[in-house]
This record gives C-alpha cells, sequence and structure tokens, in this order.
C-alpha cells in the first residue's frame, strides 16, 4: 500500500474512534449507573477470559497445612477447607459462570428471536398454538422448571445450559413477537412483498433486523438472571459438577463452614451479586436509552 493510501486509511478510522469514544462519553455523563454497571461486566468477562492465566495458585491445589486460613497477603480470600486458594477459585468460577451465562442467553435470544418473529409474521393458528405454549412455560416458576429438566437430564455443564435456556426462552419470544407485530405495519415491508421478496428474506431483513433493540436490551438484563440461575442450581446440588468451580458451587460448598470461616461465603458472593447487578444496571439503561417513550427520562 502507498503513503498517501495508508494516511487516507488513518483519516478514516479516525473519526470512527473519536465517534466511538464520544459516544461512550456520553453514555457516561447520561446514565452514570448504567456506566457502572458496564465497567462491572467488562471486568466480569475480562477476569473470566484471562482470569485463570493470572490466577495466583492452581485452583485445585490442596494443602491440609493451609486449610481455612483467613484472608492475608499469602492469601488475599483466604483458604477453603481443603486448603486451596480462594481467590484463585473465584477467578477461575467467573468463566465458568460467565460462560453459562452467556450461552444460554444467546441460545434463548436465538431461539425466541427466530419463534416470535415467524409467530408474528404468519399469524393464525400457528401464531395460536406458539402463545399458548408460551403460556404454559410461562405459568411454570422458572427454578422448579429448571430442577425438573435437570433432574431429568443428569448433571453436566451443557445441561444447565439447556436448562437455562429452556427457562428464559419464552420472555423473549413475547418480546419479539410484540416488536415484530409493530414493524410489520411499516411501509417498507409492504414494499418489500410489492417487489416480490421472499418471506425468509422479509423476516430476516426487514422484521427480524428492525426488532432487534428490545431483543438486545432483555438479553442484556437476562444474562443477570442466567448468572444467578446458574448459581442457584448449582447452591441447591444440581449445578455445574466438578471439577468446574462457579460462584454458585462455592457459595454451597461453604455452607457447612460459613460461621467458621465466612470469607468462604463472602467473597463468591460478592463476585455473584455485583456482576448481576452490573448487568442488571446496564440492562435499565439501556432501555433508557433505545425506548422512544423513555429517552427523554
Amino acid at each position: 500500500m502507498t503513503e498517501s493510501g495508508m494516511r487516507a486509511g488513518l483519516l478514516v478510522q479516525k473519526p470512527r474512534a473519536i465517534g466511538l469514544l464520544g459516544g461512550l462519553g456520553g453514555f457516561v455523563r447520561r446514565k452514570p449507573l448504567g456506566a457502572i454497571g458496564l465497567f462491572v461486566v467488562a471486568l466480569a468477562v475480562a477476569v473470566a477470559i484471562v482470569g485463570p492465566f493470572v490466577a495466583p495458585y492452581p485452583p485445585n491445589f490442596m494443602s491440609a497445612r493451609e486449610r481455612l486460613q483467613s484472608p492475608s497477603l499469602q492469601h488475599a480470600f483466604g483458604t477453603d477447607q481443603a486448603g486451596r486458594d480462594m481467590m484463585s477459585r473465584v477467578i477461575v468460577g467467573a468463566r465458568t459462570s460467565i460462560y453459562v451465562g452467556f450461552t444460554a442467553v444467546l441460545l434463548s435470544s436465538v431461539v425466541g428471536a427466530m419463534v416470535g418473529v415467524s409467530s408474528a409474521y404468519y399469524g393464525g393458528k400457528y401464531d395460536l398454538l406458539v402463545q399458548r405454549f408460551v403460556d404454559v412455560l410461562q405459568a411454570l416458576p422458572g427454578l422448579i422448571l429448571a430442577l425438573a429438566l435437570m433432574a431429568a437430564l443428569g448433571k453436566s455443564l451443557n445441561n444447565v445450559i439447556i436448562a437455562i435456556t429452556v427457562t428464559t426462552t419464552a420472555g423473549k419470544i413475547r418480546v419479539i413477537r410484540s416488536a415484530a407485530l409493530g414493524v410489520m405495519g411499516m411501509q417498507y415491508v409492504d414494499a418489500a412483498r410489492a417487489i416480490g421478496a421472499g418471506h425468509w428474506r422479509i423476516m430476516v431483513r426487514h422484521i427480524l433486523v428492525n426488532s432487534m433493540a428490545p431483543l438486545i436490551i432483555v438479553a442484556t438484563a437476562a444474562l443477570g438472571g442466567a448468572i444467578l440461575a446458574e448459581s442457584s442450581l448449582s447452591f441447591l446440588g444440581l449445578g455445574v459438577p466438578p471439577p468446574h468451580a462457579s460462584w454458585g458451587q462455592l457459595v454451597s460448598a461453604s455452607r457447612e463452614w460459613a460461621e467458621r470461616a465466612p470469607w468462604l461465603l463472602i467473597f463468591p458472593g460478592l463476585a455473584l451479586t455485583l456482576t448481576v447487578y452490573g448487568f442488571n444496571v446496564l440492562g435499565d439503561a439501556l432501555r433508557d436509552i433505545w425506548d422512544p417513550r423513555l429517552r427523554g427520562s
């Protein structure tokens, strides 16, 4: 590439970077709580990605001489009943909890988008059948349904993701169907039909694309709920099995030792609470910005 071409490329990239930073700065000014949530979420994701490589100790290394040590310079979060470093286990547990939450929400969002858009587009008996099925799912308590699925499928990482996906899909179907019904009345959808566009093209390129904002908002808020659901299943003994470590599993394992060693409960519980809080306030901020009815708030 010539020198003039490189300069032109830099000139194009520079305004984009400035626009991105300006948009982020505007988000921080308008929604400070949302910015805090974004920081917490970014930190949790960073820990999940690089944490296992920078953990101070191997998470499963046991030492009988160092069991149940209180937080110190050597072990910032203390040690558990087997002498394992709690800070390393909390860091490694972030990967499992974040992975389960993101995967379950991604799967439920994809399924919810496909079923919701097709339900709104085709209508009739298909729409009636889908909505009655959604009514059944929403009538069942989410945790009870997840427990029943785990009892039927067995304990494994993938089964936890399946259980959380099933329990969180119904709400997304309703949200995307409602948004799709509003988009279907737009003139560009009628124009696409008039020029002979196929059903798949209309649903994906015209209806789904213009219905994504509410789905993104709901999915962002649902990430915290998915992580909390995984922790609840692990706390009840039907979640992620060993040797995988998750925050819920760490909290569950600390029940017998909570009075003698409260740090076993405090640190994984604090990581879980802050991450769920970050996702919730970030989802609320995105809703306030992208929902036309709330832009003035």
